[in-house]
Formats: structure tokens, C-alpha cells, sequence
């Protein structure tokens, strides 16, 4: 489980870094905020059609490293990384699973759903029932119904 303080500081950063991003036509897809010894790591991860330059990770590390300084965020010393989300893009929000229903995903949940914790295989569907939000995973010729709030990590699957 997240710590508080770590869940606050990420929601923070959210907050300053996707206005920014989006203003460069990029898509905020994760942030990761990890506590080392003297200071911060501050992981962002964006993405846009046709992928992520090196110009694009130089343009927004400069622009948000001023913001984040400006807010005192984190406040001390952080390492600022930008990148993109790579092969295995990580589906973190909603319109995550909804763009890439009928790819092949990796899931990890908490707990066991028909003793399986691990997935992977083609996200048919992403869709609310009820006040539950449900990924419908087919894996080895089964469907399986999982509930959005088990899922701990999403990722694309890439086929070399």
C-alpha cells in the first residue's frame, strides 16, 4: 500500500505536470515518486501518437522542473526523470483500458480470482457495472471478470 504522504506527493505533482503536458500535446500516463537515501525520484511517463522524442522529455524536464521548484515539490532534493512509458506502457487510468481493449495485457492483482493473481492475455472489455469498474480478460480459451480496484499493475504486452 502506498504511503499517504507519497500518494499526496504524486497527486500534487499530477495536478502541476498534466496541464503542462497536455499543453504540449503529450499524455501524462504515470508519475512515480520514490524516497531514496538524500533525496526524491520523481518518475514521469508520457506518451502521444508516434511516441515520445528526446526533445519532447528535454522540453517538459526543463518546463516542470521550474513548476515543481516554484511549488516546493517535493520539497529538498529530487532527481526529475521524463521518459516514455516504453514497450510495456503501464494502463493506469480508465481511458487506458478503454484504448487498448483488444490488446494483450499483463494484470496483476492483490488477491486471487479463480486462483489466478497473475493475467495475461486480450483485454476484451472495460466497462462499469453497477459502481464497479470491470476488465473482461480472455486467457487460455477462459473469459475472466475482474474488478478494476484488485488490480495492483497493468501493462501492455509487446510481440516482437
Amino acid at each position: 500500500m502506498v504511503n499517504e504522504f507519497v500518494k499526496k506527493l504524486r497527486d500534487d505533482i499530477w495536478q502541476l505536470a498534466e496541464p503542462l503536458i497536455e499543453s504540449e500535446g503529450l499524455e501524462l500516463v504515470q508519475i512515480e515518486c520514490l524516497r531514496m537515501k538524500t533525496r526524491w525520484l520523481i518518475r514521469i511517463y508520457m506518451d502521444k501518437e508516434g511516441g515520445v522524442t528526446l526533445d519532447d522529455c528535454a522540453e517538459i524536464s526543463n518546463q516542470l522542473g521550474d513548476v515543481l521548484d516554484v511549488h516546493d515539490l517535493p520539497s529538498g532534493p529530487y532527481t526529475l526523470e521524463v521518459s516514455s512509458p516504453g514497450l510495456d506502457r503501464p494502463l493506469v487510468r480508465d481511458r487506458d483500458f478503454i484504448k487498448y481493449q483488444g490488446c494483450e495485457v499483463n494484470v496483476r492483482l492483490e488477491q486471487k480470482i479463480a486462483g489466478i493473481r497473475n493475467f495475461r492475455g486480450r483485454l476484451l472489455e472495460y466497462h462499469e457495472e453497477g459502481d464497479q469498474k470491470t476488465l473482461v480478460i480472455e486467457m487460455a480459451s477462459k473469459v475472466y471478470r475482474i474488478p478494476k480496484d484488485l488490480v495492483v499493475k497493468a501493462n501492455l504486452v509487446y510481440r516482437f
